[in-house]
C-alpha cells in the first residue's frame, strides 16, 4: 500500500487531472491525500472541487481520497459565514474563485461592497461544495506520516494543535528542527523554505522529518505529488510537461525503514 500526497492545487484543474492520471495508484489499496488550498488563483477552482467530490465517491471498498482543509478554504468560509474580508485581499486570489462561481468580476471598492459580494458568492456556490468545504479535516495520519496543510506546533500531534496553527503557521523552527513522525505539509512554497532542505530534491523540501511539497504557483513551477514510502515524486507543469523522480537523499530514517520493508514485499 502507498500514500500519494499532493501539494496546494490553487485551481489548476488541468494540471491536477494530468497528475492524478499519471500516478500508478491502485484505487483499491493506495490512499490519495490532498493537502488543501484547492481554490483561488487558478483557472478552474469549481472544477477542482467537483473533481475531488467525484473521486471521493468512488465505489465502496476502495482506498480513501482525503482532502485537507487549507487556509484558502477557511478564508472563504470565514467570508461567507462571518463577513471576514481577508479572502478579498488581492494577494489571496479569491477574485478568481468569485468570478468562476458567480460568472462576474468581484467589485469591492469600499467596505460597503462587502455585504453584496458576500451574499453573491454564498448564493452562487453549490450547496454540495459548501458542505464539502465545511467537512474538510485538518489533518490525516497513516503508518508513514502525518499530513497537514501548514505545519506543526513545537512537534505536537495535530490533534493537540490549534486549528489556526495547522492552517497558517510558517514556523522556521518546524522547517529546520522538526524530528518527530515524518510530517508532509504544504502552504509555504518550497522556494521560500531553507535552501539546505531543497538541494537536489527536484523542488520539494526535506529536512529531518519535515517534508514540504507545495512547489509553488506560477507558469514555470510544477504541481507535485510525493508517494510514500517509496519517495517517488510526480510533477505536472502548466505547459503540458510532466516529470517523475526517485528521491534518494536525506530521507527521514522512519521512512527509510518503511521503504526497505516495502522493497522486500
Amino acid at each position: 500500500m502507498k500514500t500519494f500526497a499532493i501539494g496546494d492545487v490553487h485551481g489548476r484543474r488541468a494540471q491536477l487531472r494530468r497528475l492524478v492520471e499519471m500516478l500508478p495508484r491502485d484505487p483499491d489499496r493506495d490512499t490519495l491525500v490532498l493537502l488543501g488550498d484547492l481554490i483561488d488563483r487558478g483557472e478552474d477552482a469549481p472544477g477542482v472541487v467537483e473533481d475531488m467530490i467525484r473521486l471521493q465517491r468512488e465505489p465502496a471498498g476502495t482506498a480513501p481520497v482525503i482532502v485537507l482543509r487549507g487556509n484558502h478554504e477557511q478564508m472563504l468560509l470565514d467570508f461567507i459565514d462571518n463577513g471576514m474580508s481577508l479572502w478579498l485581499h488581492p494577494a489571496v486570489g479569491g477574485d478568481r474563485t468569485f468570478e468562476q462561481y458567480t460568472g462576474r468580476e468581484m467589485c469591492v471598492v469600499t467596505e460597503d461592497d462587502y455585504d453584496p459580494e458576500q451574499r453573491e458568492i454564498a448564493g452562487a456556490i453549490p450547496p454540495e461544495h459548501i458542505e464539502f468545504f465545511r467537512n474538510l479535516p485538518l489533518y490525516h495520519e497513516d503508518a508513514y506520516a502525518l499530513y497537514v496543510h501548514a505545519g506543526l506546533d513545537d512537534g505536537k500531534h495535530p490533534r493537540d494543535t490549534n486549528a489556526q496553527h495547522l492552517l497558517w503557521t510558517r514556523d522556521p523552527d518546524f522547517f529546520k528542527f522538526y524530528h518527530g513522525k515524518p510530517c508532509v505539509f504544504g502552504h509555504t512554497p518550497t522556494p521560500f523554505l531553507p535552501l539546505l532542505g531543497r538541494l537536489g530534491r527536484h523542488g520539494i523540501y526535506i529536512n529531518h522529518s519535515a517534508i514540504g511539497i507545495d512547489t509553488g504557483y506560477n507558469y514555470t513551477l510544477p504541481l507535485s505529488c510525493l508517494s510514500l514510502p517509496d519517495f517517488m515524486l510526480y510533477q505536472t507543469y502548466a505547459d503540458g510537461r510532466d516529470a517523475t523522480h526517485q528521491i534518494n537523499a536525506f530521507i527521514p530514517e522512519p521512512l527509510r525503514a518503511f521503504r526497505r520493508e516495502y522493497a522486500v514485499r
